[in-house]
């Protein structure tokens, strides 16, 4: 049986270890089920990125959209910050990695759940793949950032030599997020 555990630092932010069964021949694991996430909602769609050593994606958030993350390959440092205001953890940020264990010891083969209007984004602190499935197909109006390097959010990435997308380079910091576009706790739910 997985274990399904909140985080004590943001609020409805869930980290799957799953079961893993393996013999001689490999391993299998089942990475995410449904039912896992009793406030999820429906994953509709599936992604995945490859990323090479000391890249950075994100800071991304939605205001609609639910991801659930995975790395099947290499390590990600996944940094995660609570943009919904008027909600218990807004303004904290929580770092995790995923993936292959730092010490060479094998895989943790963890996922996490990350609701709307909780900014996202990982640092590749290896050659990686990530898979994250959403719960809503792609919609640019609901594709937003956050400054990656923003003071108030602190983010510990990991990496000494960032490499980041200019799209990345050009997200607003916290306090300059246009109103219209701020994430409120009620948002999650629908």
């Amino acid at each position: 049986m997985p274990t399904i555990s909140p985080i004590d630092e943001i609020a409805d932010v869930f980290i799957a270890d799953p079961d893993v069964h393996g013999d001689e021949r490999g391993f299998f694991v089942e990475t995410y089920r449904r039912n896992w996430f009793p406030a999820g909602r429906e994953m509709v769609q599936a992604n995945r990125g490859d990323r090479r050593a000391g890249a950075i994606v994100g800071l991304h958030y939605h205001l609609h959209q639910a991801d659930y993350w995975y790395v099947p390959f290499g390590r990600a440092r996944v940094v995660l910050h609570d943009l919904r205001e008027g909600g218990p953890t807004n303004g904290t940020t929580f770092t995790v990695d995923l993936g292959a264990r730092a010490d060479g010891s094998g895989h943790d083969h963890r996922g996490i759940y990350i609701p709307p209007g909780v900014a996202h984004g990982f640092a590749a602190l290896t050659d990686m793949t990530i898979t994250y499935l959403v719960d809503g197909y792609y919609n640019p109006a609901d594709e937003l950032g956050v400054a990656w390097d923003d003071p108030e959010i602190a983010a510990d990435w990991g990496v000494s030599d960032p490499v980041v997308s200019e799209r990345d380079t050009t997200n607003p910091r916290r306090a300059d997020l246009p109103v219209d576009r701020r994430p409120h706790l009620d948002l999650r739910k629908g």
